[in-house]
């Protein structure tokens, strides 16, 4: 893809089309949704908030679109996980689009429902159990894609592990964002292998000015720092949600891509394929992944299994 200046008004029409954007109730997640819902998609906003999912709808009045729905989704409960794909099931005969964009960061240690660190829980094994339980919804959609929202940190950090190691916020941040470069990267290779229309592409949004930063459980130098280099460095949540939406749009994105902002360091402009890092494209890395995350979430692909 050549760097010409993509924005959201390139977007085709998406009358007809269903789309499922996790973390919708704020930051990319919201752009994303305003943007897919003024040309014509039905979007559900899968929120951990309902209430909040509910008033950031509101903000969508002025959309004229097909509309969309609030339906409750926690990443990080697999029970949630599995309740939210239950009703997409007793409500929907397909879904065209799921954007894993939902996500934590830099929080202190806590565990989940499952007994999984939160960041990862939340960030990568939420969206792994997501994806493979509305599977068949996909497949079942008009140019269905997966669109898994990594980071550029993704290319700092070691492979993640199940493993007892020091705690470190940001480094498990950057794990969990190089899990999921891994996941789309793996789950590309496994639908290219059974012959499935169905594709996985990869985005991220550069360093842009959204909540994540000042998160509730976002503490220290980090929430400084997020509040003083917000207004000097990054990018507008508009202009962030572009790689994302061009993903999840664009006839020309393919398959086993990652989309990424123009602009040095890719930290800020308009949508680019960009080069994924050596560790998220390894096979091994993506088997240890995908049999940790299989463990973890008791979700397996079966749809993906090569018959033999």
């Amino acid at each position: 893809m050549a760097a010409d200046c993509w924005t959201a008004d390139r977007i085709p029409d998406l009358s007809g089309r269903t789309f499922v954007v996790t973390g919708a109730s704020s930051g990319l997640g919201l752009v994303t949704t305003r943007a897919l819902v003024t040309r014509g998609a039905h979007v559900v906003l899968a929120v951990r908030d309902e209430e909040k999912g509910r008033a950031a709808a509101t903000s969508l009045a002025g959309a004229h679109g097909a509309g969309w729905e609030v339906r409750r989704l926690d990443l990080a409960d697999l029970d949630s996980v599995r309740d939210f794909a239950d009703r997409m099931h007793a409500s929907h005969d397909r879904v065209d689009v799921l954007v894993n964009n939902a996500g934590t960061m830099a929080t202190p240690y806590v565990r989940t429902p499952q007994g999984h660190e939160l960041q990862f829980a939340t960030n990568h094994l939420g969206h792994f159990a997501l994806t493979g339980l509305l599977l068949d919804l996909l497949l079942a959609g008009r140019d269905p894609r997966v669109v898994t929202v990594t980071s550029v940190n993704h290319r700092r950090a070691q492979p993640p592990s199940n493993t007892a190691r020091r705690y470190s916020p940001m480094g498990v941040y950057n794990s969990s964002k190089l899990a999921n470069a891994i996941f789309g990267s793996e789950l590309h290779r496994r639908l290219r292998d059974v012959g499935s229309p169905l594709r996985s592409i990869l985005a991220h949004p550069g360093y842009t000015a959204t909540n994540l930063q000042f998160s509730a459980t976002t503490a220290g130098w980090r929430l400084l720092l997020g509040r003083l280099g917000n207004p000097l460095l990054a990018q507008p949540a508009d202009r962030g949600a572009l790689p994302q939406l061009f993903a999840a749009t664009d006839p020309d994105a393919r398959s086993g891509q990652l989309i990424v902002p123009d602009g040095p360091g890719e930290l800020r402009g308009h949508p680019v394929t960009g080069e994924l890092s050596p560790a998220a494209t390894d096979p091994e890395n993506g088997r240890r992944l995908w049999e940790l995350s299989e463990q973890a979430t008791g979700v397996r692909y079966a749809a993906l299994r090569p018959s033999r």
